[in-house]
């Protein structure tokens, strides 16, 4: 699932865990990442506990590859056979996929989830579990034992300790990836404290990718689940580097409801509302990362998407853009080619009139109403080329669908990397 990078995105160990101080952290949970040499290197943080004070609902979303991990396998089962319910935590380990391991896979997950109730001193049953790395490799069990020991051992509910967390998920990543949100309630303020990993395998449904969103609202599965569903449909679903869908792929969200007290009655629809709306900031603000650390990558290529017939629609334009070999290879030679952005639109398979097709980069005007539009080819090149963030605005016509979607350019450096995937 991923692998460790090397070369020119290679960062310092300080500058992947500073801790953030406008980090909000979610009452009641605590975090702890340690190094059990996953890789052979015992001095890079691979395993990470999310530990809860008190039961917790849970909501997950998974890849949906017929080709799927063990871990997947087993949280998504206890999801469904708990009801979303009971949950004090989750272990997850970086450096190993645990996928194509057949049945000693799946022991070694289970192993994993009552090794961390176990550390972390709650129930046996109650944690879900997930792995990130390499795939068709047997887990090291004795490291793994190690390292979730010592991860309970070092639980603390502080910004250093999701620093180290999220840094022990990562693995092609240069840098942690925490999102946080914080709704002022007068019956105690609702917080969300999300972290992801991913930088390469990157499709749309969802990303070679995991993320967890660790909330103290008082939600149950029955509020979470659709709330988790429609995030994703406008984060995690709306990021690809080259289409590619993992087997690892999992997205989850526990709420401990320790943001108010046990006689606080349950959340009115405005409370509900604006926790959704959290939840996708949060899934945004991850998946944003994940694109903008893409393996290689020399552009992050925001694609907007306007006047769609509904948001399916422009989703689905932005995932035929986003994917096409032609198109990111002309964002990396800063080539303002918007006939490849415009045909690959076109054979997306979804409605619209070419007399109504706007495009634009950055704001400039490059194609409009079906008609090529005069511009200084060397100026919007050299804009191009001068900006690691490109945005290109796509106006199909004037229905209410649009789609906010992240991508990258195709580089040689990303090239190099996967050519070097195992070897």
């Amino acid at each position: 699932m991923g692998r460790q990078k090397t070369g020119m995105k290679a960062m310092t160990e300080k500058a992947a865990v500073a801790p953030n101080p406008l980090w909000h952290l979610a009452k009641g949970w605590n975090f702890a990442g340690e190094a059990c040499g996953m890789r052979g290197d015992k001095g890079r943080r691979d395993m990470a506990l999310f530990v809860s004070d008190a039961p917790a609902s849970a909501a997950g979303v998974f890849t949906t590859n017929l080709v799927h991990a063990a871990p997947v396998k087993i949280s998504r089962t206890a999801i469904a056979q708990s009801g979303g319910k009971g949950f004090q935590g989750v272990v997850i380990c970086s450096g190993n996929a645990n996928a194509c391991t057949g049945a000693q896979g799946m022991a070694d997950a289970a192993e994993m989830l009552d090794l961390a109730a176990k550390a972390a001193g709650k129930t046996k049953g109650s944690f879900l579990v997930a792995s990130t790395g390499v795939i068709g490799r047997k887990l090291p069990m004795d490291r793994v034992r190690a390292g979730i020991n010592t991860a309970g051992d070092n639980l603390a509910p502080t910004a250093e300790g999701l620093a180290h967390a999220a840094e022990s998920i990562m693995t092609t990543d240069t840098r942690i990836k925490v999102a946080s949100r914080r709704i002022e309630h007068a019956k105690g303020a609702i917080t969300l404290t999300g972290v992801a990993k991913g930088a390469a395998m990157i499709g749309p449904n969802m990303a070679t990718m995991l993320a967890c969103v660790f909330t103290d609202a008082p939600l149950n599965h029955d509020q979470l689940k659709p709330a988790l569903v429609m995030a994703v449909d406008r984060s995690f679903h709306c990021v690809s580097v080259e289409g590619h869908t993992s087997t690892n792929d999992t997205v989850l969200v526990l709420a401990n409801g320790l943001a108010w007290l046990p006689n606080a009655g349950p959340v009115d629809d405005a409370t509900l509302h604006a926790f959704n709306q959290a939840l996708e900031e949060v899934c945004r603000d991850l998946s944003r990362a994940i694109a903008e650390d893409a393996e290689g990558a020399g552009h992050l290529v925001i694609l907007e998407i306007k006047g769609a017939i509904d948001e399916q629609a422009a989703r689905t334009v932005a995932r035929r853009v986003a994917e096409s070999a032609l198109v990111k290879t002309a964002v990396h030679g800063a080539d303002p080619n918007w006939g490849r952005i415009v045909s690959a639109a076109g054979y997306a398979g979804v409605t619209f009139r070419e007399e109504d097709v706007c495009l634009e980069v950055d704001g400039i005007p490059l194609f409009r109403k079906g008609e090529p539009v005069e511009f200084n080819a060397k100026a919007v090149s050299a804009h191009m080329r001068n900006n690691r963030k490109l945005t290109f605005t796509l106006t199909l016509g004037n229905g209410p669908g649009h789609c906010t979607f992240y991508t990258c350019d195709l580089t040689e450096e990303y090239i190099r990397l996967n050519a070097d995937y195992t070897t």
